[in-house]
């Protein structure tokens, strides 16, 4: 494969543009998903501790098989891998849709629905993270993550809107429509052309698990970048609380809790289209401490607002400064890891994502229970920002850090 050297030369390999359409689906349906299940637990139990629970049990489960995930997506066949658990999650929604027809969705239902969602992306993320530096050239890899991100964050965009609108029809047209995106990622994962590694016949030892950890550890300007990541999102996410702040504060109805749900995309997806087009190419490790400071103060902004527009531009720039940092911490992770390793170091890359999204749910859910939402999302805006401080003082290296690709 000829090695594309523009962002026009990406829309043409066949194989990237197909994984950019099932990642841009799967995300959709994702998204879709979440919104209504939020909306029905939350208008079932009126409970912001249910809420934080839904991202507690995804998270487990993906804890728990961080280190067999991240072995099987290096041992086996990613493309496979990634169509399964598309697969899994399009039988998930069909059962949600059944329950909801059928009125029998209650709350077992959706942790036990949440808990296997878990397992499916424990598998999903380091396969989709590991396919992509086997579909382009090293050279535009950065590009190539920008342009994934923003499928990624146009579905943000477009899957919580809609599933709000769509909602006023019933949650089972929802879960049903989400099936069929989640069965149409499958189906184009598995067009992609796909030339798999060698299989690696070494047993399974402890030690082989364990490499991602190690990997990532051993690299200081990875490990600060990624928990960097880990610990501002964990503090300062406000996604859990969303349906509070839509139904309580702002005083909107399924369709406002999709716009908000949908506004940290709009600013990613943004962002992530000029860093397609311009690249981040000097000064990488000051761009992501400003990229998640500006991340925290438009947190606490969202916070203190009660006028639903100021809410929603909020969101947005939250979603812009998040973007930088992922941008800027995948390459790192991506352009440093070889390829042999990549399934493992993508599942410890994984977790540190699901740990900040799903358990930083399961905080927010807590704090609110205890401080109520607003408390909860302001002390999780200044928690952000004493974060970027220490970290710029821990890693001086990250902060020094002009180029992503290793000199």
């Amino acid at each position: 494969m000829a090695a594309p050297h523009t962002l026009h030369a990406l829309t043409t390999v066949p194989s990237f543009m197909r994984f950019w359409w099932a990642r841009m689906t799967g995300t959709a349906a994702a998204q879709m998903l979440m919104v209504a299940l939020g909306w029905q637990i939350y208008d079932l139990t009126g409970s912001a501790w249910d809420l934080g629970l839904v991202g507690l049990l995804q998270f487990v489960p993906a804890l728990l098989l961080t280190l067999p995930a991240g072995h099987a997506v290096d041992r086996f066949d990613r493309r496979r891998i990634l169509a399964l658990c598309l697969g899994l999650q399009a039988a998930l929604a069909v059962l949600l849709a059944l329950a909801a027809f059928g009125d029998w969705t209650s709350r077992g239902l959706i942790f036990a629905v949440s808990v296997l969602l878990g397992v499916g992306r424990a598998f999903q993320m380091p396969a989709q993270q590991a396919m992509l530096p086997q579909l382009v050239p090293a050279a535009v890899l950065p590009r190539a993550l920008a342009l994934s991100s923003a499928a990624t964050q146009a579905a943000i965009i477009g899957g919580p809107t809609v599933g709000g609108f769509v909602y006023v029809a019933g949650a089972a047209v929802v879960y049903g429509l989400c099936g069929a995106l989640f069965l149409t990622g499958c189906a184009l994962v598995l067009g992609i052309a796909w030339r798999p590694l060698l299989p690696q016949h070494e047993p399974a030892t402890l030690a082989r698990m364990l490499a991602g950890f190690t990997f990532i550890w051993r690299r200081k300007p990875v490990l600060g970048a990624v928990s960097l990541d880990l610990f501002a999102v964990l503090l300062g996410g406000a996604t859990a609380l969303l349906p509070i702040f839509a139904k309580d504060i702002l005083h909107t109805g399924p369709w406002g809790l999709g716009l908000l749900r949908s506004a940290p995309a709009v600013g990613a997806l943004l962002v992530s289209a000029s860093l397609a087009r311009w690249p981040i190419e000097r000064r990488a490790g000051r761009w992501l401490f400003i990229g998640v400071a500006v991340y925290g103060l438009a947190t606490i902004t969202f916070a203190l607002s009660t006028v639903f527009a100021l809410s929603f531009a909020a969101l947005v720039v939250t979603g812009g400064a998040d973007m930088v940092s992922v941008v800027i911490r995948q390459s790192l992770v991506q352009l440093e890891t070889p390829d042999a390793m990549r399934g493992r170091v993508s599942a410890v890359n994984s977790i540190f994502i699901g740990a900040s999204n799903q358990l930083g749910e399961f905080e927010s859910g807590a704090t609110a229970a205890l401080l109520g939402a607003v408390g909860s999302v302001l002390l999780g805006g200044i928690g952000t920002l004493l974060v970027v401080a220490l970290w710029m003082r821990w890693f001086r290296e990250l902060l020094g850090r002009d180029r992503l690709a290793p000199d």
